[in-house]
């Protein structure tokens, strides 16, 4: 995953003209980097990814080298309030629940409005929703963004896990494919191991195949 994410951030910075093919559309997207002043902020942001910890702090230091300002003491509430009222405003009567804890807003998205039975591909009725989630999350930049596939506890171990991360890795590209930067973005599967409901009982399993997205303000050291 770090491989990955490290190779993201090098084509965003480094390359003059990074064009790629959107999966959804099929159109071509072609970025245009602006020289010397975003080659300088790349490698500000891989100094960062020298010096952080791992997950969050890799990606603090990362943004922060790009100079992406970070939030600090009283500004983080109200900053994380105003996204969580539009989030809420934008993902009402989508079946995605917003759900706020402490710092961290939680999207929480059902599996059975996300993608097909057993499958990782995104269901097309469902862009609507992402985008809307794109909207918000590219207005609020300073943040972190934690994309976390979940399963039930039917079938193998080994292909629930699998599973959950080919759907978070789903989600997090459609979200990059909408224009959200990828170095604010992680994508982890945890199969069955995070339950929020008992697996003895349909209604159960179906609470426990989700994606979460979870949204953390960027902070500085």
């Amino acid at each position: 995953m770090l491989k990955r994410f490290v190779l993201v951030a090098l084509c965003a910075t480094y390359l003059s003209a990074c064009t790629t093919t959107d999966p959804y559309t099929g159109e071509q997207k072609t970025s245009n980097l602006a020289g010397g002043a975003l080659i300088g902020a790349g490698l500000g942001a891989l100094g960062g990814l020298a010096v952080g910890g791992g997950g969050h702090g890799k990606r603090n230091a990362a943004l922060i080298g790009a100079g992406i300002g970070a939030l600090a003491g009283g500004a983080i509430g109200g900053y994380m309030d105003n996204q969580e009222a539009e989030l809420r405003a934008q993902l009402q009567g989508t079946g995605v629940s917003v759900t706020r804890q402490g710092d961290r807003i939680i999207l929480n998205m059902p599996s059975n409005i996300t993608f097909p039975t057993d499958q990782y591909q995104v269901l097309p009725p469902f862009y609507p929703t992402l985008n809307s989630v794109a909207i918000v999350l590219k207005k609020f930049n300073k943040t972190l963004i934690d994309v976390n596939g979940h399963t039930d506890s039917t079938g193998s171990l080994q292909h629930n896990q699998q599973l959950s991360q080919q759907r978070a890795d789903a989600v997090l590209d459609y979200l990059g494919s909408q224009g959200v930067d990828p170095r604010r973005m992680s994508a982890m599967g945890y199969g069955p191991s995070q339950p929020i409901a008992s697996n003895a009982t349909p209604e159960g399993r179906a609470q426990n195949r989700r994606v979460e997205v979870s949204i953390s303000p960027l902070q500085g050291n």
